[in-house]
């Protein structure tokens, strides 16, 4: 046996359902490792399938042909090194989370995924049979290596075994999408599993977006005693090369590469370019649009679209009413003059007195209200979608958290749309990421550097703008009393009793706790957005839309 072993690993970017595409890159990557005399090329969980594929996994015709593209794989990488890749396997009746170890032309080994994540996003257990905990597979002329798959690194169990078999390194292919604060946890999940095994790991996971999720790569490589060997960027594609030496005490990894990693802040921005930029790649969208009303937040979500997209595919629409203010038309002309997006005005005057008139007959002698004030919203999003049509352009909605949790927004109006990259994050935090985007700018941004949002955007009371003088204000607690609240509420799954030991005041809370649950209708209908959290609107939070209870406590 040589005392060197060169790992390639593949922290890539696959396309759920684009198996020829995927398996194009593992090609690549295998290709590349081939090239630097690797001896066993590694890639993601589910890579040639990508992931997570829900339950279009569980469509037979679809997995046969992820295997087909398994074996051809494994035919075409016949001559080099080990390759091993993630991806379904059938047998027996029996549908599992597979890692496919390929060499001399065939798959060789397969390890199957035993724990079975059935919890936030992850709904494994419908999807796939548990598989046994195995031994290791060996390389030739090289360790005998365990692979345990994603969540079956998170469980003392799986890699155990391996290692009681004969493991001498453990490589982990994962798909584990971001939420801020998951690089840490992921870390020191894994020093754990090297420290009661006295055995390098390798973390190995995968890049890009796909529908809500941001996966963000940042793998990582550990010796003994949790040190770290190896770290790769966050949120980037990459093919590194890791090489282990075999000493009196085992293998361990040569130290290498090691990125630096942003602010929470930073990494959530990215995560949202990320998301959007590859919904658009993967649907087949060139160009967004959205109504840029001179606020925070369509602000925010302009420059996420021109640093996903460049803002040559970026067009903002002014849409004003009689209620719009000469400062947020002046608001919205800096904007698109600080990013440089096509920038239109389309008035809705012309359209709310058609509907006004229309309604005349039915409304008479009824007093103006919340109704009226739809009417100008739901204008907007009719304009919107006309020209999403025409044009084939896709529409962005720019709902904060905080809105889409209390239903401060209106459906078939602002909400209309096909992405929201900001769905998850609340208001405060839309504050400090424009103050964070106008003082950072890295080689990833397409737009401009500098004060993108105005300061005047950032520190101007927030308004929907529907009736004059109106503030969100109005109809709302500040701002930080209602993050408080629904950072409680809705993520830490807190009582009202706990928000009101907390310090908030009782009315407040019930009141914040009743637009949550009548809201829910509206957040089922609306358009997917970035996962930023555990508790993100979608896969995180499931709650029933027909709701009658009420927290009392």
């Amino acid at each position: 046996m040589s005392d060197t072993f060169r790992l390639t690993l593949g922290q890539l970017n696959p396309t759920v359902g684009d198996l020829a595409g995927n398996a194009a890159l593992a090609r690549d990557a295998w290709a590349q490792g081939k090239q630097a005399g690797a001896q066993m090329v590694a890639l993601p969980e589910m890579f040639i399938s990508g992931y997570s594929t829900q339950d279009l996994v569980m469509k037979p015709a679809f997995t046969q042909a992820a295997m087909d593209e398994i074996d051809q794989l494994a035919k075409d990488c016949a001559d080099g090194p080990t390759l091993a890749v993630g991806g379904p396997y059938f047998a027996e009746g029996r549908l599992y989370n597979a890692y496919h170890i390929c060499r001399g032309g065939k798959v060789v080994a397969r390890q199957l995924k035993h724990f079975l994540p059935n919890y936030d996003v992850f709904d494994e257990v419908r999807q796939f049979r548990r598989g046994p905990i195995q031994g290791p597979y060996a390389i030739p002329d090289g360790p005998r290596i365990g692979s345990p798959i994603c969540e079956d690194a998170w469980y003392e169990d799986v890699g155990e075994a391996m290692v009681e078999s004969g493991a001498e390194i453990l490589i982990v292919p994962n798909g584990s999408p971001y939420y801020h604060g998951k690089i840490d946890k992921r870390v020191n999940t894994m020093v754990a599993r090297v420290i009661e095994n006295d055995t390098p790991l390798v973390y190995l996971n995968m890049v890009g977006g796909q529908d809500d999720q941001a996966f963000d790569g940042g793998s990582f490589v550990l010796n003994r005693g949790g040190k770290l060997a190896v770290q790769l960027p966050m949120f980037d594609a990459t093919v590194a090369h890791v090489d282990f030496k075999r000493g009196e005490n085992g293998w361990e990894a040569v130290e290498g590469e090691k990125a630096t990693y942003d602010s929470v802040t930073g990494q959530d921005y990215r995560a949202m370019v990320l998301t959007l930029g590859d919904y658009m790649r993967k649907t087949g969208f060139k160009k967004v649009l959205l109504g840029l009303s001179g606020g925070i937040d369509s602000a925010i979500v302009a420059t996420i679209a021109a640093d996903a997209l460049g803002p040559q595919n970026v067009r903002c629409v002014m849409l004003p009413s009689e209620y719009t203010s000469q400062a947020s038309l002046d608001d919205a002309q800096a904007v698109v003059d600080a990013l440089g997006c096509n920038y239109d005005t389309v008035s809705i005057a012309g359209p709310r007195a058609a509907v006004s008139e229309a309604l005349a007959p039915l409304f008479a002698g009824l007093e103006e209200d919340l109704t009226e004030e739809n009417i100008q919203s739901r204008m907007r999003g009719l304009l919107l979608m006309a020209q999403s049509n025409k044009f084939g352009e896709m529409l962005l909605t720019t709902g904060n958290k905080s809105e889409v949790a209390v239903g401060y927004a209106t459906i078939y109006g602002d909400m209309a749309g096909g992405y929201n990259p900001i769905k998850d994050m609340y208001k405060t935090r839309v504050f400090e990421t424009c103050r964070w985007r106008n003082a950072n700018h890295a080689p990833w941004m397409k737009a401009p550097a500098g004060e993108v949002i105005p300061t005047a955007i950032i520190d101007k009371p927030p308004s929907a703008e529907l009736r004059p003088d109106q503030k969100d204000s109005d109809s709302l607690p500040p701002y930080d009393i209602l993050d408080g609240i629904l950072m409680m509420l809705v993520d830490g799954e807190a009582s009202v009793a706990d928000c009101v030991a907390a310090g908030y005041a009782r009315d407040t809370v019930k009141k914040i706790e009743h637009l949550l649950y009548i809201s829910e209708y509206k957040r089922f209908q609306s358009a997917p957005g970035t996962r930023l959290s555990k508790h993100a609107f979608w896969l995180d939070r499931r709650y029933p839309i027909v709701n009658r209870w009420r927290d009392n406590s």
